[in-house]
């Protein structure tokens, strides 16, 4: 892989974090345990699935019970989702992954332990959306298995809204991804681990790929004009 743990830690930075965005009013915990509760009983009496495709892969919110390589067609990964909290700022916008019609995604199915099944979507919940207005982006699909089909649950899942950039020119989104950096963490670590963790289940996407080999061209690049010009 070109981009390397080292290319990585210079984008890294400490940033404050600016709080929720203006016009918006976070989700209360009362609106994030009902929508734990009634995504728990429209799954039923069947085992509850995950669908991973990017950074619940590499850093889950539980113990998953069982992992299962999994595809999702009529989806495809898209850093398409305009990013200015947590892995990006305002001043230097970050690029977040959803997963957006059309296509196929191989990514993990993760099954929950039962006995703590509603915790533990209260708490990808709280990590993975911040408004009410997210909460439509959380959806159930099919994934395939070598073990069979599962129903699975997905976050961020066909999106909409004035923060959707729609499909960016590789160049431009390895060039907002080079640079941009959140209170959590560099855009950048978020490629990285994702493309790194889906190699581990033996998944190559071709277009996540290309992108990590872009972006530490252009890492590499701002590294080189800050020598220079010391």
């Amino acid at each position: 892989m070109a981009l390397t743990p080292e290319l990585v830690a210079l984008c890294e930075r400490v940033v404050a974090d600016p709080g929720p965005e203006a016009g918006f009013i976070e989700l209360t915990d009362q609106e994030i345990g009902d929508t734990a509760a009634r995504l728990d009983s429209e799954c039923g009496g069947r085992p509850l699935w995950i669908f991973a495709y990017g950074s619940l892969i590499w850093k889950p919110v539980f113990d998953p019970v069982e992992a299962r390589r999994a595809t999702a067609y009529g989806w495809h990964r898209s850093f398409c989702m305009d990013m200015r909290r947590w892995r990006g700022s305002s001043e230097q916008p970050g690029l977040m992954m959803a997963i957006m019609r059309g296509g196929t995604c191989h990514g993990v199915a993760y099954r929950l332990p039962e006995e703590s099944r509603r915790q533990v979507l209260h708490d990808m919940i709280w990590r993975e959306t911040s408004y009410p207005e997210d909460l439509a982006s959380i959806r159930w699909l099919e994934a395939e298995s070598d073990q069979g089909k599962v129903r699975a649950l997905s976050f961020w899942a066909g999106p909409k809204g004035s923060f959707i950039l729609g499909r960016l020119p590789p160049q431009e989104a390895a060039r907002r991804i080079a640079r941009a950096c959140g209170h959590i963490g560099s855009n950048a670590a978020y490629l990285y681990n994702t493309v790194l963790k889906l190699g581990e289940f033996g998944i190559r996407d071709r277009n996540l790929w290309r992108l990590q080999e872009l972006v530490a061209a252009e890492i590499a690049e701002m590294a080189r004009l800050r020598q220079a010009a010391e």
